[in-house]
């Protein structure tokens, strides 16, 4: 996003300390409210998406307001509204930022590995109290909200095609049927931490992140991510 210009009393603003949590790790140097490099605008864009992540945590997709958001974050309203001018330009700058940071994908060299890889890190993301707060929240507001949906689906598309080249090599290895789809088999490692965080109480162990990544290996190399002729 381009620069812009900050108002003087907005560079004394604090920038909150950073928690854990990341799509993909539970600590990332990078979280939102701890100053990053880039000056002035960069350390009030990371004041206002960590006020952001705390009140959709506290209330919802629906307690967010850009005024409350700027006064949170002791920013000019002016400054929020300019840059952001709706909440649902906020949030996808907040997903922007959180694909951003996530840790890169694995390179074990082994298909088994970086499944199991990519199923921990989703894993520590959603058994995480902050971050798994946060992602129920926006998944909510997609069901609801044509923005927030297209953010959340971008932000899914970046992390798949971060790990997708995992399935690719492995193809090239022999491992797997040469027509396997990659984005397929990513997505069939974490849809099952997804569905356990949302449909029950049980913890979001790492057993639990490990049968998915095994089960989704196991159906790759059975052939059931294979693409299908139109």
């Amino acid at each position: 996003m381009a620069a812009e210009p900050v108002e003087a009393a907005e560079s004394a603003a604090p920038a909150a300390p950073g928690t854990p949590g990341t799509p993909g790790t539970p600590e990332r140097p990078g979280t939102p409210g701890t100053v990053r490099p880039g000056g002035r605008t960069a350390r009030v864009r990371a004041a206002v998406l960590r006020a952001a992540e705390d009140a959709l945590v506290e209330h919802g997709f629906g307690g967010l307001d850009l005024a409350d958001l700027a006064q949170r974050a002791e920013v000019g309203r002016t400054t929020v509204y300019r840059r952001w001018g709706s909440t649902t330009a906020l949030v996808a700058d907040l997903l922007t930022d959180m694909a951003e940071q996530s840790l890169p994908r694995s390179r074990s060299g082994s298909l088994a590995e970086d499944l199991r890889a990519n199923a921990r890190l989703v894993r520590r993301t959603l058994a995480d109290p902050r971050q798994g707060a946060l992602f129920r929240a926006v998944i909510v507001a997609a069901n609801g909200d044509p923005g927030t949906a297209e953010a959340l689906r971008h932000f899914y598309r970046r992390r798949v095609e971060e790990w997708a080249p995992c399935v690719t090599e492995a193809v090239e290895r022999g491992e797997l049927p040469p027509d396997t789809d990659p984005f397929e088999v990513i997505r069939a490692v974490s849809a099952p931490l997804y569905y356990r965080m949302l449909t029950t109480a049980e913890p979001l162990d790492e057993p639990a992140a490990d049968r998915a990544a095994a089960a989704a290996e196991a159906a790759a190399r059975a052939g059931a991510y294979r693409r299908q002729e139109p």
